[in-house]
């Protein structure tokens, strides 16, 4: 049985820091709820220690990876990572018909489509397919305006200052 009774579209979007952090903290306080989460990675199949912490709430929240083992360029894109993205996809298609899911995660989609990997009609498929009573949440940079238009709720988070700019590296547990 749902525990929710109107699901939202939700955007975390922008050049910022802290999208797929948003994202994990809505999984986080969601599984406090006893509410059931899904999480798609898309371009994602490095390991990083949210795996590690959300293993122990596996019975609530499950994590999916779509990805290489390395963070590529938008020139770098390979056969492969099309693949990956369209199991991402169908995995999405999977969780918007399973009624046990209560919150669905599209971490990446939107950095997906912008690297030509997923179809912009296949993100507003997946909101019109979206069942009403379902959270639905896309991350990633550079959200197209059609999106947004679609959206209930829209975050940006834009960069004002960080630490890499001085060379500092992804820091275990805190970037990675």
């Amino acid at each position: 049985m749902k525990k929710t009774d109107k699901g939202f579209v939700q955007i975390y979007t922008g050049d910022g820091k802290g999208k797929t952090t948003a994202a994990l903290g809505l999984a986080l306080r969601a599984a406090g709820a006893g509410l059931q989460v899904r999480i798609v990675q898309f371009m994602k199949g490095q390991s990083y220690s949210e795996l590690e912490a959300l293993k122990r709430f596996e019975d609530l929240i499950q994590i999916f990876q779509t990805g290489g083992l390395k963070c590529i360029r938008k020139e770098e894109v390979t056969e492969i990572d099309r693949r990956e993205a369209a199991r991402g996809l169908d995995l999405a298609h999977k969780f918007l018909k399973d009624d046990s899911v209560d919150i669905l995660i599209l971490d990446e989609i939107l950095v997906a489509h912008w690297f030509e990997l997923v179809d912009l009609g296949a993100i507003l498929e997946i909101i019109e397919l979206r069942p009403d009573s379902m959270e639905l949440v896309l991350t990633g940079r550079k959200a197209p305006s059609e999106l947004i238009e679609k959206a209930d709720l829209v975050s940006e988070i834009k960069e004002v200052k960080h630490y890499y700019q001085q060379g500092v590296p992804a820091r275990k547990g805190i970037e990675s």
